[in-house]
């Protein structure tokens, strides 16, 4: 079954506005952002999607533990930190289509944090918030039957993955297909969703949004269980990635290194040759000494190899996948 939503005007501008927004992502470089943005827009991610879940430790404290630096906090929030470091960082590896990935991932995430991690649930189970019943989730024995349909409509349906992503999160969080890490998994696999649209989602610390808005994220939660559709979470989530993108842009004033443009080539070039004249279109704003240089080190480092000499000198990056 296609779960159920409805299509406003809402979605509709918030489509058009994200879909704008990643084409001035694509125009600046933005769509692989640079090294250092890239790591703190992880450690963002990954403290704001577990403090959602009452994790305690700060973004330095996360940064420290990068580092194989020693914290002091409890046991259990370093061990949530050290799985989600280990998720996010295999975040290109995961098959957004696959139940098998995903159970794979549940796996990583919740390892020594519960009983059989990457098992789905066989008991009942309902969310308490105080002593309030927010939300009681389908009979554990038609959770693996619900999932199987989810994933169906995710590989099968003509909807824009821009809305199926949203639609699968929201779902993720009704079918609470596991004891526990369900509001992450849902978070993550979003993400996992949205960097098939485009890979600046990779990076994009969307969840800190929603930590800054949590309230409002619950809330809409519990409304489109009670109105029998996902739509509100869908128009909440739209907003989300919208002002995620947003950010990005007035932020954009970074300076790429020469590793950022490499990797930013290499992504469109893949393995065809090309020369420095192809180099300097992709990046107006430098001179030819400097692409010069920049392709000089990737050949001294192994990326690219180069021949011809002077006018008919042609670059072409190596098969094997190398960190720049």
């Amino acid at each position: 079954m296609k779960p159920p939503y409805q299509i406003t005007n809402k979605i509709i501008e918030l489509i058009a506005s994200i879909s704008e927004k990643i084409g001035e992502v694509n125009s600046a470089h933005l769509y692989r952002p640079p090294t250092e943005l890239r790591k703190k827009n992880r450690i963002k991610t990954i403290q704001s999607s577990l403090e959602i879940e009452g994790n305690t430790l700060s973004i330095e404290q996360i940064t420290a533990i990068l580092e194989n630096k020693k914290v002091v906090a409890p046991k259990k929030d370093i061990l949530e930190v050290k799985n989600a470091i280990i998720v996010y960082d295999k975040l290109a590896d995961y098959k957004p289509y696959s139940l098998t990935s995903f159970f794979k991932v549940h796996e990583i995430l919740m390892k020594g944090l519960v009983d059989n991690p990457g098992c789905i649930r066989s008991k009942s189970v309902g969310i308490i918030k105080g002593s309030v019943i927010t939300h009681v989730a389908p009979p554990g024995n038609i959770v693996r039957s619900l999932l199987k349909d989810l994933f169906d409509y995710l590989k099968k349906d003509k909807d824009l993955l821009l809305i199926k992503s949203c639609i699968f999160h929201y779902e993720v969080e009704f079918i609470h297909p596991f004891i526990d890490g369900n509001g992450r998994m849902g978070r993550l696999w979003q993400t996992v969703l949205l960097r098939q649209y485009s890979p600046v989602f990779e990076f994009l610390p969307v969840e800190s949004l929603i930590k800054a808005k949590q309230e409002e994220y619950y809330r809409i939660l519990g409304e489109s269980d009670n109105q029998g559709d996902s739509t509100g979470f869908v128009e909440f989530m739209l907003q989300i990635i919208n002002d995620s993108l947003e950010n990005l842009l007035i932020n954009q004033n970074v300076n790429l290194t020469s590793e950022d443009r490499i990797n930013i080539f290499k992504e469109k070039a893949g393995s065809d040759s090309f020369t420095r004249q192809d180099y300097m279109r992709q990046f107006k704003d430098i001179s030819s000494a400097t692409a010069s240089r920049d392709l000089k080190e990737a050949v001294d480092k192994g990326t690219s190899e180069r021949t011809g000499d002077k006018r008919t000198t042609q670059y072409r990056f190596k098969n094997k996948k190398h960190q720049f």
